[in-house]
């Protein structure tokens, strides 16, 4: 029996030992695998709940996405005049080489149009935005905004609003000159735009919206901002004196809707950069004292210098639901101009509150 138990242990540690040799590093293997796939799960699962993106996103409201990038704002504070300081660089914006001949082509067509007894497109005198800095003052940090401005015109705005046509080496200005990560940054013969948009409220709570013209050559047919009014050189500066923003939509007020310094109060809410076209606007909103709609009515059918920019004009309450609804309209919410939208989110920041306003656009994005 000793010789038999003797001869079973022998056995018995030969075949642990074979099988330790055949099977112990192929499982340990195995193992370690099996680890390293758990782990690199676990590690995933973890970096779904983690997200990045640029710090700059343009203006959204749930279906409704569109290229304005809000710089400086937020509707709920207004930006006095004081705080905007205004220089104008002497030396007038010219297009590099490569694009130059796209300006000389558009001065050919308007001289063609004229001979022809058609109508010319008329180079006016504009401005280029060569920086816009924004800073806080120390004690109160209320904003300050630092506008840097070059002298330009309409053809050179044009030639430069081609910004996917190819060059002859086969880049665009748009991929040449613009970088997708740095919003803010790009060479002031792109930037050949700078104009007010006005959210007007009537003295009954509604909100004015326009239809742009379709005889106008910029985005026609589109909805937009109650007035939207471009600065123009030979008029919103005098002598050598920069322009001044407020005075630039007191004129719009004026030519597009026939009403006087008096018959309204006026809020620079925001600046905002159309990052697709790089058009640049100050939004303001307008709140008429008196006039109701009905009266506003009544006195553009007296007659409007800009009649001809706007061919429908609609009414809309001036509350966060009402005005989120029709923004997000089926005929409407792809047919907005770009900073539309941004401006009368603001404007209803400024009269409603923050709070208010999402609440209600949250709801109304839900039910849609």
């Amino acid at each position: 029996m000793v010789g038999i138990d003797v001869a079973n242990g022998v056995v018995g540690a030969v075949l642990g030992i074979v099988f330790a040799t055949l099977f112990q590093q192929p499982l340990q293997d195995a193992w370690f695998k099996v680890r390293r796939r758990s782990t690199r799960a676990v590690r995933r699962l973890r970096s779904r709940g983690e997200d990045s993106g640029p710090s700059w996103t343009t203006f959204s409201l749930g279906p409704l996405h569109t290229p304005a990038l809000i710089v400086e704002g937020d509707g709920e504070s207004t930006i006095g005049a004081e705080a905007v300081h205004i220089q104008v660089v002497d030396e007038e914006v010219d297009l590099p080489p490569d694009m130059a001949g796209w300006r000389n082509e558009i001065e050919a067509e308007s001289a063609r149009l004229q001979a022809e007894n058609g109508t010319p497109v008329w180079n006016g005198q504009r401005y280029a935005v060569e920086a816009l800095d924004v800073s806080r003052t120390a004690l109160e940090e209320q904003p300050e905004v630092h506008l840097r401005l070059r002298p330009t015109d309409y053809y050179t705005f044009l030639a430069a609003q081609q910004l996917d046509r190819r060059l002859p080496d086969g880049a665009t200005p748009r991929s040449r000159y613009l970088d997708p990560d740095d919003p803010l940054k790009a060479p002031a013969f792109l930037q050949c735009s700078f104009a007010v948009n006005i959210a007007v409220v009537t003295a009954d709570d509604m909100l004015v919206v326009t239809r742009r013209s379709d005889r106008v050559r910029m985005a026609p047919g589109v909805w937009n901002s109650s007035v939207n009014e471009g600065l123009a050189r030979h008029i919103d500066s005098s002598g050598r004196n920069a322009p001044d923003l407020y005075a630039v939509a007191r004129r719009g007020m004026r030519e597009e809707m026939s009403l006087e310094t008096n018959e309204y109060s006026l809020a620079l809410l925001a600046f905002v950069l159309d990052s697709e076209r790089r058009h640049w606007s100050a939004h303001f909103s307008a709140r008429l004292k008196t006039l109701t709609r009905d009266d506003l009515r009544a006195r553009m059918s007296r007659g409007v210098a800009d009649r001809w920019e706007h061919q429908t004009i609609d009414y809309v309450p001036f509350r966060p639901a009402d005005v989120a609804r029709y923004l997000l309209r089926a005929d409407r919410v792809h047919r907005w101009a770009p900073l539309a939208p941004a401006l009368f989110h603001l404007a209803l920041v400024d009269a409603h509150g923050r709070a208010s306003v999402e609440r209600a656009e949250a709801q109304v994005v839900r039910r849609l």
